[in-house]
């Protein structure tokens, strides 16, 4: 009787950011051959455009060619705070007033992004979207669901810890922790760049799919 042993499974999942390291990171998943599941949202780069600007259309076009998901990651990057007494949720910019978004608003903010895609890449996001900060509400996930998009945030060792200060979480620490730690169906979480860390964690890309498939897994995309 033959004995069939299953490939331990992690999903990566990347977030816009400041675009700066956006060839790399695509460079190296084409090196390793491993499709990840981008979450796309209208930010600041670095180079004074922003991600979803149509000037982004090779990038993104490049990358749907190569066979990845795509999920939105609402237009403006605001945060989803609390659910609000009259119905609604409320949206918060790290900058500026607050919203109050209904379901129509909620699910604009979804579409708008679908919107831009279909428009650079000729193909539509798939239903999956996350929220900024990873921040929902019982209100915010119900309203979005009714528009067709289901919500996947990260698990606890996938988060990669990009975000993090360099000064405390050295590059070698988080992957080494990430390589000891990372379990069957971790998703995996990476920015397209973030502004705040100093010593960027992207290159560690590179070592950390090489590290994973040498403990034998696979990665895949989310279902």
């Amino acid at each position: 009787m033959s004995l069939f042993l299953l490939a331990a499974t992690v999903y990566l999942t990347i977030d816009t950011g400041n675009m700066e390291p956006a060839e790399q990171i695509a460079a190296i998943l084409r090196k390793h051959q491993v499709k990840a599941t981008f979450f796309l949202a209208d930010e600041k780069t670095k180079r004074g455009d922003t991600s979803l600007d149509i000037a982004w259309t090779p990038f993104w076009r490049a990358l749907a060619a190569d066979g990845h998901k795509f999920g939105s990651h609402t237009w403006k990057h605001s945060y989803f705070r609390r659910d609000l007494p009259n119905g609604k949720v409320a949206y918060v910019a790290k900058a500026g007033p607050t919203e109050q978004l209904d379901q129509a608003g909620v699910c604009s903010e979804l579409r708008r992004v679908d919107t831009r895609f279909h428009e650079m890449t000729g193909r539509h996001l798939d239903p999956l979207w996350r929220a900024p900060g990873g921040r929902t509400t019982p209100r915010v996930l119900q309203f979005a669901q009714k528009c067709g998009f289901r919500h996947v945030g990260w698990t606890p060792h996938g988060f990669l810890g990009d975000e993090l200060s360099s000064k405390t979480h050295p590059n070698r620490r988080l992957l080494d922790d990430s390589l000891k730690n990372i379990k069957d169906g971790e998703i995996l979480l990476l920015h397209l760049g973030i502004w705040s860390r100093q010593d960027p964690y992207w290159p560690m890309l590179d070592p950390l799919i090489a590290g994973l498939k040498k403990r034998g897994f696979q990665f895949a995309l989310l279902p």
